[in-house]
């Protein structure tokens, strides 16, 4: 799998601690002690960081540079006295990812997962590793235990789609897409980020992919979403637009005038009958 195959989404945070003095309003007597508010300085310093926190958020720093294989190696010096750390066990996995060994990727990714039964990204981690193997059922087993435990769903359930779309389970597929929409409405305009779990986008059948997509938001009923989508379908090559005409999954949407103009226009041309990779 290529790096720009995967998008992940990430949780980094800036924390700083500033402290408000309160002035006493004019005559009126002091609050007893119980209630009065302790002085404070006018600014308050944040407690100094430790060197392994220092150190962790230079190899952060690497990976949102891009240079993961600096990042590897310093998640891995930190690791030497932590080594059941599922968190940071994970943030190798994924660096060595990003650089296209998925052997120790994956080889992360399990640690990660033996050390804490309840960490879905390092389980939906492993899923993007089988998916990029083109091993979509054994994808698809690690994006379910992943949903059992998991807290960003929508991420999981739409990587869960593009593996039931890999093995032309396109029923399952909607079903899994609809759930993502579901929870976030815009699960699948998320790009370019970094963080503890990967969000998969790439796909050998693209063209399918946004099709199935599109019948998702068909089915919820947003005109304009299921319009993007087949257009985006259409652009890539599909062959079959005309399906959406009478495919039920599209019934509350295909009177829409923006959805049957996509429908019933011919792709640009050089694009129409051409599966396009991305």
């Amino acid at each position: 799998m290529t790096r720009s195959a995967l998008l992940v989404v990430t949780l980094f945070s800036l924390i700083e601690v500033t402290g408000v003095s309160r002035a006493q309003p004019v005559g009126r007597a002091p609050a007893p002690p119980s209630r009065q508010a302790a002085p404070s300085s006018e600014t308050e310093q944040a407690p100094p960081m430790t060197p392994r926190q220092v150190a962790e958020m230079r190899a952060d720093i690497l990976v949102a540079r891009k240079e993961y294989a600096m990042a590897a190696g310093a998640y891995e010096r930190i690791l030497r006295g932590d080594h059941k750390n599922s968190r940071l066990l994970n943030k190798i996995g994924m660096a060595y990812q990003q650089l296209g060994d998925t052997r120790k990727a994956e080889h992360y990714y399990k640690r990660a997962w033996k050390f804490d039964k309840h960490f879905a990204s390092a389980m939906n981690n492993l899923g993007t590793v089988e998916y990029g193997k083109h091993h979509y059922k054994n994808a698809i087993k690690d994006y379910r235990r992943a949903l059992k435990v998991g807290t960003d769903l929508a991420t999981i359930y739409s990587n869960l789609g593009f593996a039931y779309c890999g093995r032309k389970d396109y029923r399952h597929a909607t079903i899994a897409f609809m759930r993502a929409i579901s929870i976030d409405p815009n699960i699948f305009a998320h790009h370019g980020e970094v963080g503890s779990i990967f969000l998969q986008r790439s796909a050998p059948n693209q063209a399918t992919i946004y099709f199935m997509m599109a019948r998702s938001y068909a089915r919820m009923g947003n005109a304009k979403q299921t319009a993007h989508y087949l257009k985006l379908a259409r652009d890539t090559g599909y062959k079959h637009m005309r399906a959406a005409l009478t495919d039920a999954a599209f019934k509350r949407v295909i009177g829409d005038p923006l959805v049957r103009e996509v429908v019933k226009t011919p792709a640009p041309f050089g694009i129409s009958g051409r599966t396009v990779q991305n």
